[in-house]
């Protein structure tokens, strides 16, 4: 059964969330659903204390389907993980009807989550979904945030050994694909798994383009 708040926060409870629900469930397993939970309430509970304009219904979506393009179901064979869930929240809430302006804002809050420097200067709900994921994979701001919330939060969804089986979530991901982590922070999870893989390397790039000069 599915909570209906937590740390002061109302999940959503429309049939266009149930239905997101229902499709993390499926294909994410525990890891996945408790994870991207825990993100979303993080991320709200950050957007209440700064006191910022946010759709609680598009965060949640968001945070749901972050980390969708890591599964079986919505892996492509070439896109980066990140793209893949955003496609995929795309379709499936224009199922629903709805406006066009906010499923750009929840395409660019997926595609652009693991975008250090860029996610956190967009607009609320794409900034504050970049900050609940930092603050669950990495810690960012884990000790400005309230310690009793933290711990309700993940008495909720608990964490359940998630530092030591992230990293393998990730590369589970996109192992098909490696190139697809050029110039992001997922290349270290690739290397971490296959210490003698070579990634593209941006000089070369420029050097060995097909220009004369």
């Amino acid at each position: 059964m599915m909570l209906n708040e937590v740390a002061g926060i109302k999940i959503p409870d429309s049939k266009l969330a149930r239905d997101a629900q229902d499709i993390l469930k499926e294909n994410g397993k525990d890891l996945l659903w408790n994870h991207s939970n825990r993100v979303f309430l993080f991320s709200a509970i950050k957007g209440k204390e700064a006191n910022k304009k946010f759709d609680l219904e598009l965060l949640y979506i968001s945070a749901l389907f972050h980390d969708l393009g890591l599964t079986k179901e919505y892996s492509s064979p070439d896109l980066r993980f990140e793209v893949d869930g955003a496609n995929a929240a795309r379709s499936f809430l224009q199922q629903y009807q709805v406006p066009e302006e906010s499923i750009r804002l929840v395409w660019d809050a997926i595609a652009l989550h693991t975008t250090v420097g860029i996610a956190e200067h967009k607009e609320s709900e794409v900034s504050l979904l970049n900050s609940g994921i930092s603050l669950d994979v990495i810690g960012k701001g884990f000790e400005q945030f309230p310690a009793e919330l933290r711990e309700e939060i993940v008495q909720a969804f608990p964490r359940n050994n998630f530092k030591q089986d992230i990293i393998p979530a990730f590369y589970e991901g996109f192992k098909h694909k490696p190139e697809t982590t050029y110039g992001n922070m997922n290349a270290d999870v690739v290397k971490f798994f296959e210490p003698n893989y070579k990634q593209k390397n941006f000089c070369e790039c420029i050097l060995h383009s097909p220009w004369k000069n």
